[in-house]
């Protein structure tokens, strides 16, 4: 057994909820949760998500709007949206061979439900992942260097394991800021033990006072509304939700889609 496999065996995730469930649907929920959100998070509010919306045929047939509330203050309500759009189109013809067809999803979205649910061994490339391999080889990648390495990296694994493996080791050890350098499996093999020269490392800009708080704001009242007077709401703030999809606005009155 490889070092990142017995590390992963022994510290992996493994009581994280999602990942109890090989259903499409239910895994790739988590991920789009799980995008831009810390798990902690994640972990209050997939269970009560999940029993709204237990399937895509459900959410399909309600309306965005009670997909947005169901959302609640997750943050990036957009994701809500897109995901309602993808059950949409799941309900009516079916699930893709390729997942990048649904909307909202990418390659890595698209690579981490096909690992995690059919046990595939597509190289699924985030943050996370990307970091242990560039800092493992000493360098940044190009996409294709960098699948190399995630084929390469944890013998032994593969399909499911290598991926959640990866992933679990850059969340946890390999970490942005102060990694664990010293509890990493993959340490002998690393050319930096650290991080990587010119290693981008970009932090999310302050929540209080920008515009995301400011549509922040927008949501919380038509969450709590059937519908609002459109004078008592930010109309930037309003007009960028009505762009996204994510407010309408009939009669002077804002509300959810």
């Amino acid at each position: 057994m490889s070092r990142l496999a017995e590390w992963y065996l022994a510290h992996g995730r493994h009581d994280l909820p999602w990942r109890a469930s090989r259903d499409p649907w239910a895994v790739l929920v988590s991920e789009v949760m799980l995008q831009q959100t810390q798990v902690t998070r994640i972990l209050e509010a997939w269970p009560a998500f999940m029993a709204e919306f237990p399937d895509a045929a459900t959410m399909a047939a309600a309306t965005p709007g009670a997909v947005i509330a169901a959302w609640g203050r997750l943050g990036y309500p957009r994701r809500a949206r897109r995901l309602h759009d993808a059950a949409v189109v799941i309900a009516r013809d079916g699930w893709p061979d390729d997942l990048r067809a649904l909307p909202g999803v990418g390659a890595y979205t698209a690579g981490a439900v096909a690992n995690c649910t059919r046990d595939a061994d597509e190289p699924a490339i985030d943050v996370n992942v990307r970091r242990v391999l560039e800092r493992r080889a000493g360098r940044l990648l190009t996409p294709r260097e960098a699948d190399a390495a995630y084929h390469r990296t944890g013998r032994g694994l593969e399909g499911r394991d290598r991926f959640l493996a990866i992933m679990d080791l850059g969340a946890m050890v390999c970490r942005a800021r102060e990694p664990r350098c010293e509890e990493c499996p993959l340490r002998r093999g690393c050319a930096t033990r650290g991080p990587l020269a010119g290693e981008v490392r970009t932090r999310q800009a302050p929540f209080e006072g920008s515009f995301r708080q400011r549509r922040g704001r927008v949501m919380a009242r038509l969450r709590a509304a059937d519908a609002v007077p459109v004078g008592e709401l930010d109309d930037e703030a309003l007009a960028s939700l009505v762009a996204d999809g994510l407010a309408v606005v009939r009669r002077g009155r804002a509300s959810l889609p």
